[in-house]
């Protein structure tokens, strides 16, 4: 899952980058919201955890910009507001979750796991598909009910995957999904996870569209 994180607190900002790296997401760090809302422009997201007290451009108007263009991110707003009339603000300008700093970065991820069931209109905490389980917040995978070792890669992968069942997703798109800024991707990527993936959970749960990309049928 990729995250657009706008904080400008470098500290602050660093912390939540790593905390969300080791729980599985691929995160894109901007430190004014000029530069979030250029991310938001170029790239496309799963998630936007949204600082409101920003340089060059607000939070709040960030917010309201991209509401406006009729996209339907869901985003989660971190700030020091911790007033009615700033939260009732937030939630109105069109966040769908809002977290009071200072905070547990534990309930962040929860919250940010919570937005991407609700976005995906899947409402149980496990993904599953036929005798495949997978469970987000404990980062591991059953088959048959055995658990099955997954490198954070393929498990995001499977993530994706599992969460837009029934709809074909290209090379391209997962790439985007699996991978921040900075971060190298090798030409055959997706195909060596795809190939992993198949080999531990069964040959036919991922099945390939040639020339247009992956899918797990519903």
């Amino acid at each position: 899952m990729r995250v657009l994180l706008v904080e400008d607190d470098a500290l602050l900002g660093d912390g939540i980058r790593a905390g969300l790296k080791q729980a599985g997401f691929a995160v894109d760090w901007a430190r004014d919201g000029h530069a979030g809302q250029l991310a938001l422009e170029t790239e496309e997201y799963a998630l936007l955890v949204l600082d409101l007290g920003l340089p060059r451009l607000s939070g709040m108007e960030l917010l309201k910009w991209l509401r406006a263009r009729g996209n339907k991110l869901p985003v989660l707003i971190l700030t020091a507001r911790d007033t009615v009339p700033d939260r009732v603000g937030g939630l109105d300008a069109g966040a769908d979750d809002y977290l009071i700093k200072p905070f547990d970065l534990d309930e962040l991820i929860a919250r940010l796991r919570a937005l991407l069931r609700r976005s995906g209109g899947q409402a149980a905490p496990l993904l599953q598909h036929g005798g495949i389980a997978l469970d987000p917040a404990a980062h591991q995978v059953y088959r048959d009910g055995q658990p099955v070792e997954l490198s954070a890669r393929e498990f995001t992968l499977l993530h994706e995957l599992l969460l837009h069942a029934g709809r074909v997703q290209s090379r391209e798109q997962l790439e985007q999904r699996l991978y921040g800024w900075g971060e190298e991707v090798e030409s055959n990527s997706v195909e060596v996870h795809i190939h992993h993936l198949r080999k531990k959970l069964g040959n036919d749960l991922i099945r390939t569209l040639r020339g247009v990309g992956y899918v797990i049928d519903k």
